[in-house]
């Protein structure tokens, strides 16, 4: 027998039964879909929950960054510190579900260490990759039941997360004053515009599936739509006087940057897609884990670093 639509259900004529009146048989249907959470009143409230959910806990997220951008680059560097940390504890978490055993403790402390190494002379980042590299290497010869996946998971986790947020830093390095905060809000606004574009641009016209194994929902005209979103950010970087930067170098940090972007976020997807999970945590209602937001800037905020680079800027 095919089931029934609920809202078929809640639609659907009424025969009344020797006994029953009309109205009786609809307070028992209606309350058999109330108990079901399928009347279509309880749909519509549900959704609209979620969105305001996902809006207030995205403001929460925006808010937070852009003080500690406009507060300096100390508090940047702490503010990617503890989003290294939390990611790397997320992804630790996704590694163990995959039969996997990191070291969480030095996995950990790397992750938040290399953000903040960059507030030091540059040997202080080598300075933790020996550290880590070493602390690992101790542990692995001291405990004869870790084998070398163990390792290499204890290694990739900071490098994935920390060493590559660590970008965001030396971009807000750029100038200690407003001008290195615009310039790493732009960073950061060119794949949160990319997100959004993509989103309303393939929820609309997508239908060309980018990759239906790995994320079902995105398309290349949401490709399109987020890499016109990536490009206008920096074409605002043009405009303004934050530091003398040609328009071609702005144009390929769009692209190059929003492209690199989609492709942490794929990749992403595919960490999770092999160990059978949606979201990375919980931490951000309506959004998923921190590692969930923080995915397309670690590889777009690395890509963005290095055309600034290549164009003089930094």
């Amino acid at each position: 027998m095919s089931e029934r639509n609920p809202s078929e259900l809640e639609d659907q004529p009424l025969v009344p039964s020797e006994g029953a009146t009309r109205l009786e048989m609809t307070h028992e249907r209606r309350e058999q879909l109330r108990l079901e959470g399928s009347l279509r009143s309880m749909q519509a409230r549900a959704r609209v929950e979620k969105f305001i959910t996902r809006c207030l806990s995205g403001f929460i997220y925006v808010a937070i960054v852009l003080a500690c951008l406009f507060l300096g680059t100390r508090m940047t560097a702490l503010l990617m510190a503890v989003i290294s940390w939390m990611c790397a504890s997320e992804l630790m978490h996704i590694m163990r579900l995959a039969g996997r055993t990191p070291n969480e403790f030095i996995g950990l402390g790397a992750a938040a260490a290399f953000p903040l190494a960059n507030l030091l002379p540059s040997y202080y980042t080598a300075l933790v990759w020996v550290v880590m590299v070493a602390a690992v290497a101790l542990w692995y010869i001291g405990i004869p039941k870790i084998n070398i996946l163990d390792v290499a998971v204890t290694i990739f986790v900071p490098l994935y997360t920390g060493l590559m947020l660590s970008s965001l830093v030396r971009i807000r390095l750029f100038d200690p004053g407003w001008r290195g905060g615009l310039l790493a809000l732009a960073a950061f606004g060119c794949i949160w515009a990319n997100d959004s574009l993509a989103f309303v641009v393939g929820s609309a016209l997508g239908r060309h599936k980018m990759a239906p194994r790995i994320s079902p929902k995105k398309s290349w005209e949401g490709f399109a739509g987020g890499m016109v979103g990536s490009v206008l950010v920096w074409l605002v970087v043009y405009l303004l006087p934050i530091c003398d930067i040609s328009l071609p170098i702005c144009l390929l940090t769009g692209v190059v940057q929003g492209a690199a972007g989609v492709l942490g976020d794929l990749f992403e997807s595919r960490i999770k897609r092999g160990v059978g999970i949606k979201d990375s945590g919980t931490i951000m209602p309506g959004h998923g884990g921190l590692l969930d937001r923080s995915d397309s800037l670690i590889f777009g905020g690395l890509a963005a670093e290095l055309i600034l680079i290549i164009g003089g800027i930094l």
